[in-house]
């Protein structure tokens, strides 16, 4: 019985640590890949024409795109930190340091609401607050698994619409919140670089188990090599 048992635990304790080191954890930077329409989540500094009048906020095909790079934070968030579901976030647009942002300004072309790009170097309000909704039954925010961002003010999603952009962003596709979950509303971690923590978590665990491996003293995991 005794054996039973202390298989049992090494079974959880290893499931625990698998999941802590894939998934996507505070401070990390990555691009978002809209699952269905295959964009990528991408901002400039081309500020809309209508609405807000702020930074826009799009989709792009282009895999090589620099500026489709945003970091993660969020209240009491510790660098690499694994998120869990239901966690309220803010991505910050690594090249223009402004915030992932939502209100109740009607979007350009499919007059949903408007997701734009607001504040100073991380500095915004409470309009750039999101909410990881977890399509998995997992605890914690996977790189593997498809996620919905809920904007916290609203209660709407972040979704892509099928409507294209003219000049000067021809091609890019219009993001907005949506009120309805849908297929064109889930996303997914696509390139990027993740902390890890630089406590003891069990996401450590990985290295204690390789001796041969010097740890790394930057903190972090390399899931792509493009940043």
């Amino acid at each position: 019985m005794n054996i039973i048992v202390q298989c049992s635990f090494l079974i959880l304790l290893f499931d625990l640590i698998s999941s802590n080191q894939d998934a996507v954890t505070c401070s990390s930077t990555f691009k978002l890949i809209n699952q269905q329409s295959n964009d990528r989540l991408h901002s400039h500094d081309v500020k809309y024409g209508s609405g807000s009048g702020q930074q826009s906020v799009t989709g792009t095909p282009n895999v090589d795109d620099v500026n489709s790079y945003w970091q993660i934070d969020g209240n009491d968030c510790e660098r690499g930190t694994p998120i869990k579901c239901d966690s309220t976030v803010r991505l910050i647009h690594v090249t223009t340091k402004k915030n992932l942002h939502s209100h109740k300004f009607a979007s350009p072309l499919s007059h949903n609401q408007e997701v734009s790009a607001y504040g100073e170097d991380g500095a915004g309000d409470e309009g750039d607050q999101w909410r990881v909704v977890c399509t998995t039954r997992n605890d914690y925010w996977l790189r593997k698994d498809g996620i919905r961002l809920q904007h916290v003010v609203t209660g709407k999603y972040l979704h892509i619409t099928g409507d294209t952009y003219g000049r000067p962003i021809h091609g890019q596709k219009e993001i907005c919140c949506y009120q309805y979950a849908n297929s064109q509303n889930i996303w997914k971690v696509d390139a990027g670089v993740y902390m890890q923590p630089s406590t003891e978590p069990l996401s450590s665990t990985r290295d204690d188990q390789s001796n041969s491996r010097p740890q790394s003293s930057s903190n972090t995991d390399h899931f792509d090599d493009e940043l």
